[in-house]
């Protein structure tokens, strides 16, 4: 993965370098709040690739921040319902041991009852 990096960079390297040495044209750009006179065109095409790659990242990492929020909110929704759960469980085991005592006591009772006629 790593050499993938290196030779990636090197790429992008070369072509940014190709774009400048391939477009020598100075012509003059408008930025909106600054005009610039001349620049060459290789480098406003670079400027304007470097610009797309980072509002590009910028985007994509606000959508992984947004991502991580859903996780950890559905991660305490999870943590939430099991605790809900368990003490359901709890709550059904204890009325089944009662029920049970209950059952019990009344076999007993019954028991004791019966006349030896």
């Amino acid at each position: 993965m790593r050499i993938f990096l290196i030779a990636l960079t090197i790429a992008i390297f070369a072509y940014a370098l190709g774009l400048v040495l391939q477009n020598p044209d100075e012509l003059p750009v408008n930025l909106l709040f600054i005009e610039v006179p001349a620049m060459r065109l290789g480098l406003l095409l670079l400027l304007t690739l470097v610009l797309g790659i980072v509002l590009g990242l910028l985007l994509l990492s606000i959508k992984v921040i947004q991502k991580g929020w859903e996780i950890k909110r559905l991660r305490k929704d999870i943590d939430y319902l099991r605790k809900q759960q368990i003490q359901s469980a709890q709550n059904a085991a204890a009325e089944a041991a009662a029920a049970a005592r209950h059952e019990k006591t009344v076999l007993d009772i019954n028991a004791n009852e019966k006349s030896p006629l």
